[in-house]
């Protein structure tokens, strides 16, 4: 139970303090109002889950990344600058492949 509560807290945590997961849940929450708009069948929730808890996963990596990263090198180090950047790319290379699926999953009920 206390693991529960440690990764909850860590969520809150981030949720506090990253403008960006402030985005993924507004995203989040569209996705799943728009999802039941458009009645999706079993494969396209289950498409939409793992695109969903897939990016919101990467964000809260790239998040503990960049603190572990400035707890570690508080001065600019250009190792540091890359692992960064690279948290962040994965990121991106997440939330590129979300759209992908939902434009997959969403494209026929609008197209």
């Amino acid at each position: 139970m206390a693991s529960f509560g440690h990764a909850f807290r860590g969520v809150g945590a981030a949720l506090r303090t990253e403008v960006h997961l402030w985005f993924h849940a507004v995203a989040t929450a569209a996705v799943l109002g728009l999802g039941l708009y458009c009645g999706l069948a079993r494969w396209e929730w289950a498409a939409v889950a793992l695109s969903v808890g897939a990016v919101w996963c990467a964000e809260l990596l790239n998040t503990a990344i960049e603190a572990v990263v400035n707890l570690v090198s508080p001065e600019y180090h250009p190792l540091a600058g890359r692992a960064k950047d690279v948290a962040a790319g994965a990121v991106l290379v997440m939330a590129l492949a979300a759209l992908v699926v939902g434009l997959l999953v969403f494209g026929p009920y609008f197209f």
